[in-house]
């Protein structure tokens, strides 16, 4: 089973429907059989991936043509034995959302991570907390 952790910013231009995108993320990815985490505060999407080689890869490579994207960087590609993440996650904080209650949520997410991707996923709650 391979596991990719990206992260990209949304283009400047882009007119970005994160429910939209999330919707149809949701859909394909359930469909190939790859699960993750996403977080995003609609500028910034971190992102976990996992599942059959061929099917991560479709999905990384689906989401470097989408113009909504730019300055993709895989931070993390390994094989793992098992699903770190047993269900598709996706993690929005909504304009209304508590910004602490979103990271609390989050951390519960990250529970079962490895540390790296958690250690990653960690990183961008403190660097959002100290903004």
């Amino acid at each position: 089973m391979r596991q990719i952790l990206y992260i990209s910013t949304a283009a400047p231009s882009a007119d970005i429907d994160v429910a939209a995108i999330l919707a149809q993320s949701m859909r394909n990815n359930r469909r190939e059989g790859v699960t993750g985490l996403l977080w995003t505060d609609e500028r910034r999407f971190l992102q976990v991936l996992e599942g059959q080689d061929a099917a991560v890869q479709g999905v990384l490579d689906r989401i470097r043509r989408d113009p909504r994207h730019r300055a993709i960087v895989v931070l993390h590609d390994r094989t793992v034995a098992a699903r770190e993440f047993g269900a598709w996650e996706m993690s929005r904080r909504g304009p209304n959302d508590d910004a602490d209650a979103f990271d609390a949520r989050m951390t519960q997410h990250l529970a079962a991570a490895s540390s790296t991707v958690r250690g990653t996923f960690e990183g961008l709650i403190a660097a959002r907390r100290a903004a």
